[in-house]
């Protein structure tokens, strides 16, 4: 067997020259560069919020970005650090310091990489969506939550990590307020939110910053206002290419002890970054009328997070909104991904001064209108109409993503999602005891019949899954009701039977068969019969004792009933 037939990894990078003209390439230089200066300013105050700084921001959009393109599954995905992972990061680099992100980071690469391999791209599907809605709404809250000492000059120099403490903390510090920065922060808001209605094709959240970095700069060199603080306040800004530098361990944790505590953590960021690229890769295919290589671009993000901490980098994925930036522009191919990186690339070597003049209360506006967008809120108003139990999952993954933190929201989220499945599964099967006569449906065909059950025959009859949640409803029924000497398990509705359903199953058979009884099976499906088979059931009961429908059933019960003696 080949490789290729065992490793689902086809770039689309590598598949596009074929057909590859010149007018793809200027719809894709001019998208590229476009998307190159809407992702400036994400990728630094995305580096800045998450406790790096803004070099390692543009890096990781340069490097990650780059990775993605070449590497990923989808024609059109733009990856590089993204709103999602600030409050993981955030939290990594307050608990096990730099190093320790960069171990947390490699391995949440290696995990993609591994689920890339496995063919576990499907992986977004078996997500439930309250959960996905849940902890992005957290996250937004949180994010929100962190850029109000920028956004209003408070000017506190360590702000608690805790939510409650943290807003604690901005409360008693309210007469702190810088007007100055405070008025910037607000007017950016305001600019990135009025510009989608005067222009779709300008960046309100770049001409947000173009306006607010020379009216610092006017008010500061000509009008004596020196408390508004920019990046380069507070930031080294970047000097040159990002040189590779291996982790080194702080204190005295082994490796080893620092990828146990980090485990947790690694599965986290890799989860989300599975979830949040190839949601932007199934929102962009039904755009572009595309498919993208779910396999590839797990493999593609796994190699980005893999190659990046060595650089500086923190977690990537793909990125929703740069993603739709680049189709709304024009791009076609994965040759737009890789021209945003170089204009990103330009930035960082050339325009360092100019980056480091951009003011904090901007940035902040920036970030606050990156949360209300992530916030979701009309999904979650319309889900509160709806479904009780999707409700319930939301909040649950939602508040505890706020006040504790992402890995147990969704550890949680899972769970309740999992109790909720597990009691509408119940509630779906059935289990009835016929005795006497029983209606007989003939599903879709003209007309039903009635069937005389004989004395000492009592039918059985599963409608739905059989499965751990009904196996103890199935055993506590059979304890209930008097034995007779035949029983008949009618099973034509059963679409599936696990494990300890197949042992209660068993169990009952054989209780049954030590008391001279005898069981019958009726109306088994193919997949359920193959499982019966493999499990040894079938030659348990009898071949005899296995009927393809009640008819059968109630003439082998008419049989035995003859050989019993039983009148």
């Amino acid at each position: 067997m080949k490789v290729s037939e065992l490793i689902d990894f086809s770039p689309k990078f590598f598949s596009i020259f074929k057909n590859y003209s010149r007018e793809k390439f200027s719809a894709d230089l001019m998208a590229g560069m476009i998307v190159g200066v809407v992702a400036i300013p994400l990728a630094i105050a995305f580096g800045i919020a998450s406790g790096v700084g803004p070099t390692e921001g543009l890096v990781t959009a340069i490097i990650a970005g780059l990775l993605i393109s070449v590497f990923g599954g989808s024609k059109v995905q733009i990856g590089g650090p993204t709103g999602a992972f600030i409050v993981i990061i955030y939290g990594v680099i307050q608990q096990y310091g730099l190093a320790g992100l960069t171990i947390a980071t490699i391995m949440a690469g290696v995990i993609l990489l591994i689920m890339g391999l496995c063919r576990m791209g499907s992986i977004i599907k078996f997500m439930p969506y309250p959960i996905i809605v849940g902890f992005t709404g957290g996250i937004a809250i949180t994010i929100f939550s962190t850029q109000m000492n920028d956004l209003l000059g408070l000017g506190i120099s360590e702000v608690p990590a805790n939510f409650i403490d943290k807003w604690i903390c901005y409360f008693s510090n309210m007469s702190n307020i810088d007007w100055w920065s405070a008025a910037m922060g607000l007017l950016s808001i305001a600019i990135i939110a009025l510009t989608p209605k005067v222009s779709k094709k300008v960046p309100g959240s770049l001409l947000a910053i173009i306006i607010m970095t020379i009216a610092a700069w006017l008010l500061k060199d000509y009008a004596g206002v020196t408390s508004i603080k920019t990046i380069g306040d507070l930031y080294k800004l970047p000097s040159g290419l990002p040189s590779f530098s291996l982790p080194t361990l702080e204190g005295d944790m082994s490796l080893f002890a620092t990828i146990q505590n980090l485990a947790p953590v690694a599965f986290t960021i890799a989860m989300l970054g599975a979830i949040e690229s190839l949601l932007s890769a199934m929102v962009a295919d039904g755009i572009i009328g595309d498919r993208h290589n779910s396999n590839t671009e797990l493999i593609g993000q796994g190699i980005a997070n893999i190659v990046v901490p060595f650089f500086g980098g923190i977690p990537a994925t793909g990125a929703i909104a740069r993603t739709m930036a680049n189709i709304n522009n024009g791009g076609k191919t994965p040759v737009a991904g890789v021209v945003h990186t170089f204009v990103l690339l330009l930035v960082l070597l050339f325009l360092g001064g100019i980056v480091g003049r951009i003011p904090m209360p901007c940035l902040a506006g920036v970030l606050v209108m990156v949360s209300y967008n992530m916030s979701g809120w009309r999904t979650i108003a319309s889900m509160c109409r709806k479904s009780v139990a999707g409700v319930t999952v939301l909040f649950v993954t939602l508040l505890l993503t706020v006040f504790f933190d992402l890995t147990l929201a969704i550890e949680v989220g899972l769970v309740f999602a999992i109790v909720i499945f597990m009691k509408r599964m119940t509630e779906s099967t059935s289990i009835s005891v016929i005795r006497d006569e029983m209606e007989v449906h003939h599903d879709g065909e003209n007309g039903d019949e009635c069937l005389t059950i004989p004395s000492g025959v009592e039918v059985y009859e599963i409608e739905g899954p059989f499965f751990f949640g009904i196996a103890n409803k199935f055993d506590e029924l059979t304890r209930m009701t008097p034995p007779v000497p035949i029983r008949v398990i009618r099973m034509r509705k059963v679409s599936f039977i696990d494990s300890t359903a197949l042992h209660n199953l068993e169990i009952f058979i054989q209780s049954s068969q030590a008391e001279g009884r005898e069981v019958i099976l009726s109306g088994v499906r193919n997949k359920v019969d193959e499982t019966l088979t493999k499990a040894g059931v079938k030659k348990m009961v009898g071949e005899q004792n296995v009927c393809h429908n009640i008819h059968l059933a109630l003439e082998r019960a008419n049989e035995l009933r003859k050989q019993m003696n039983i009148e």
